[in-house]
């Protein structure tokens, strides 16, 4: 096969064989594909888009790319979650002992943050010990045993999605909707999965804005699933403000363990039962998505969940003393409080910019090789069509650097967005497609 003559078909917007996209994935990996063309194939597929089948023979061709884990010599059924990411979305570290308390496996393969968004293994790698990089024996080891395990993608897993994924960030291809899919389908196929519940978010803080992308994108997944008989149902959700109260690492994780303790309820308490109610029902443990959210707020309320999410701790090499006790854990060394300087409704805010400003405190990377701060982040209470005074507290910023602060302070005045009419409060989850 000749990679020109297949670009030039792809860039004529005609369709490429199983065999034809096998062979650009494998030659690509095996830098037998330089990228000078595979950028221009990426180009084509992000103008000329790809079929269902094209986007399902890509999943397949970089799930092959290396390892999938075999997990059945681990009895029951196995479900994870997948979310598109967003500003304050800590869900996995809520549902994940909550469905494992259910009684289904979650065998769970996380990322980092990503741009303004934040990952599910810097929260957890910012629990004191806590190993996010455990050998797939190890791996199947902590799954057998509490029936849930959080690790990140390995250097086997999938590794036509890391050379690509470089590719497509550095050549203005990103949100092509079939290389997402592929790149998170991937991924999820290589857990050895049964079941996903996917999270697509919408919105000011959301790779999709639009509501009608982010039903593309949670179509073009769950095709992609379906085509590998694998169960799943998507959900369409707000991102139009932070999810929660908590932004940055560890003060995400301190809020997971307030939902968990049953402590705090909210969009966050509403969202992650919904989902946890989903995976519980994919995994047969219930009859419907809302006899699985009962059991997963049964599972909050008798504190199993909690329990769960100490045990996954500790078998990870984190320290529960500060699960147990979180107020013991470090402190910032500056918190400063932002006190409104206006009266009205909360009309919008942008949770892109929120974002950011958290990244700035060190909550995130600016560069691939920066260092993150694990107290950094920010506290920010308001929600859309919330009634705010002049002076009352709006956040809390936390840092290191009292520079680093005084700059996003004055940032933060302009993410929010005051009417003098009453705002209508978003719709949290917009679409169930199951």
């Amino acid at each position: 096969m000749n990679p020109v003559e297949l670009i030039r078909r792809k860039r004529n917007g005609e369709i490429l064989t199983t065999d034809e996209i096998n062979f650009l994935i494998q030659g690509y990996t095996k830098n037998k594909i330089p990228d000078y063309q595979f950028s221009a194939l990426l180009m084509a597929i992000f103008l000329k888009g790809m079929t269902t089948e094209e986007t399902a023979a890509l999943t397949e061709a970089m799930l092959h790319s290396g390892k999938v884990i075999n997990l059945d010599s681990i009895k029951g059924v196995k479900v994870d979650k997948h979310s598109t990411g967003g500003v304050g979305d800590k869900t996995s570290l809520i549902l994940a002992p909550i469905v494992a308390a259910a009684g289904v496996n979650v065998p769970m393969i996380s990322g980092r943050g990503l741009g303004h968004t934040g990952g599910t293994l810097d929260k957890l790698e910012s629990i004191p010990g806590f190993r996010t990089d455990l050998t797939l024996t190890e791996y199947k080891k902590v799954l057998r045993k509490c029936g849930v395990v959080l690790i990140g993608q390995t250097k086997n897993i999938a590794p036509a999605d890391k050379l690509i994924y470089a590719l497509r960030d550095v050549t203005a291809t990103v949100e092509s909707i079939p290389l997402i899919t592929a790149s998170i389908m991937s991924k999820k196929l290589a857990e050895g999965i049964d079941g996903l519940v996917l999270d697509v978010k919408t919105g000011s803080g959301a790779f999709m804005r639009e509501t009608s992308d982010a039903i593309d994108l949670a179509n073009s997944l769950i095709n992609t699933a379906k085509a590998f008989n694998k169960k799943v149902i998507g959900f369409i959700t707000d991102m139009n403000q932070p999810l929660g109260n908590y932004i940055g690492n560890w003060l995400e994780v301190y809020e997971s363990v307030k939902i968990l303790k049953d402590e705090s309820r909210g969009d966050l308490f509403e969202l992650s039962t919904n989902l946890s109610g989903a995976m519980i029902y994919l995994g047969g443990k219930a009859s419907s998505i809302n006899e699985g959210v009962e059991i997963s707020q049964s599972l909050i309320n008798n504190g199993k969940a909690f329990e769960k999410f100490c045990e996954i701790v500790k078998a990870q090499g984190g320290k529960v003393r500060y699960i147990d006790n979180p107020e013991k854990y470090p402190k910032s060394k500056v918190i400063e409080k932002v006190y409104s300087k206006n009266s009205g409704y909360i009309n919008k805010i942008d949770t892109f910019a929120l974002g950011m400003a958290a990244l700035e405190l060190g909550a995130g990377r600016m560069k691939k090789e920066d260092k993150i701060e694990p107290k950094a982040g920010i506290i920010f209470y308001p929600k859309i069509g919330d009634k705010i005074r002049k002076g009352d507290l709006i956040a809390e910023l936390r840092c290191e650097s009292a520079k680093k602060i005084t700059f996003v302070k004055q940032k933060l005045y302009d993410i929010i967005e005051f009417s003098d009419t009453e705002a209508s409060k978003p719709e949290l989850i917009k679409r169930i497609i199951n």
